[in-house]
């Protein structure tokens, strides 16, 4: 697992999508720090750093990059278990909030280049 602060190349998620899953990457962003945690079997893992990073739960969403996609919308997929929060009005495995769902596009956006 890799936590992202600064831009990654797409080069790199090529690399790991061949040695994990064969055409996606798990991640998971944290919306308030703005970093994503790439490289993981699980979207659990990932968010387990980031939670011992002092990440807060609520900022946390899970999602999978295609690299052969970038540059489509097909590039982010917003599913994953970690999503799915009845309670915080969220009940499924997506991003059901667009404002969050443009701000994890942005934040890719920016963590992510070709």
């Amino acid at each position: 697992m890799e936590i992202v602060r600064s831009p990654i190349a797409l080069a790199t998620l090529e690399t790991m999508a061949a040695a994990m899953f064969g055409e996606l990457v798990k991640a998971v962003v944290d919306v308030e720090s703005e970093i994503i945690v790439i490289d993981a079997e699980l979207h659990s893992d990932e968010e387990a750093l980031l939670l011992s990073s002092g990440s807060h739960q609520a900022a946390l969403w899970g999602i999978n990059l295609y690299p052969a996609e970038f540059g489509t919308p097909a590039f982010i997929e917003f599913d994953s278990m970690i999503n799915v929060r009845p309670r915080e009005g969220n009940r499924s495995r997506s991003v059901e909030d667009e404002v969050t769902r443009r701000r994890i596009t942005d934040i890719v956006g920016r963590l992510v280049v070709a």
